[in-house]
């Protein structure tokens, strides 16, 4: 549907699998996506490690070195995440991270 999209749930999924999931490779995640006016509802949910004191990263833009061979191979994904959705949200119920959001696209 929209290339945004695409990019917010590589990351979210990946940090899932690396994060969440880190001790438990067996572990379960749904994914479910609605069509919603001029972009997609996306949730999340997984019964991986709970986020760290039960809180969404704050995704601040991190400081790059002075050169490419100091720029850091991580620290965006929460940065992309938080820029490019609207209605972030995270909890956790049950033994569950849920984990929603909205995109919008424009075709």
């Amino acid at each position: 549907m929209c290339d945004t999209a695409e990019q917010v749930l590589a990351e979210v999924l990946n940090n899932v699998v690396q994060h969440a999931h880190a001790e438990d490779p067996e572990g379960l995640i749904e994914l479910e996506t609605l069509r919603a006016g001029d972009g997609v509802i996306c949730s999340i949910r997984d019964n991986g490690m709970a986020m760290p004191e039960l809180t969404l990263p704050l995704g601040a833009l991190i400081e790059l070195g002075e050169g490419p061979e100091h720029y850091p191979e991580r620290g965006f994904g929460w940065f992309l995440i938080h820029t490019l959705t609207q209605d972030l949200d995270y909890r956790r119920i049950d033994g569950w991270n849920l984990l929603s959001f909205r995109i919008s696209c424009t075709l």
